[in-house]
């Protein structure tokens, strides 16, 4: 079993930052990606970043330059620093671990609950 728990959301002031958790704790063989996304009510989720197991990574547009995503392999974890905060990044952030739980198994994603961000203006 794989549980996934995201942790660091909150209400800022625009132009402020949060720094949004995330780990991955039981049955893990290897992680391929770590990922956040963000979904507003009747809206599509959608990606916001992503790191590889190499370190590799990728951002939207909507967040380039102001988020930063990090991650500390020995503790199954993702970060996501997020800096000059907007209105419009108010959205539920949820991380996606893409990884294996089993050597017989291809990767699969495993997602945390969500974790509530709000700027306000």
């Amino acid at each position: 079993q794989v549980q996934v728990v995201e942790s660091g959301g909150g209400l800022v002031q625009a132009g402020g930052s949060l720094r949004l958790s995330c780990a991955a704790s039981g049955r893990i063989v290897s992680i391929v990606t770590m990922s956040w996304y963000r979904q507003v009510p009747g809206k599509q989720r959608e990606f916001v970043a992503v790191i590889s197991n190499i370190g590799n990574t990728a951002y939207a547009d909507s967040v380039k330059g102001r988020f930063t995503i990090s991650r500390d392999s020995a503790k199954n974890a993702v970060y996501l620093q997020m800096n000059s905060l907007k209105p419009e990044d108010t959205a539920v952030y949820y991380c996606k671990h893409t990884m294996r739980s089993s050597m017989l198994s291809p990767p699969d994603d495993y997602w945390g609950q969500g974790t509530q961000v709000t700027v306000s203006s």
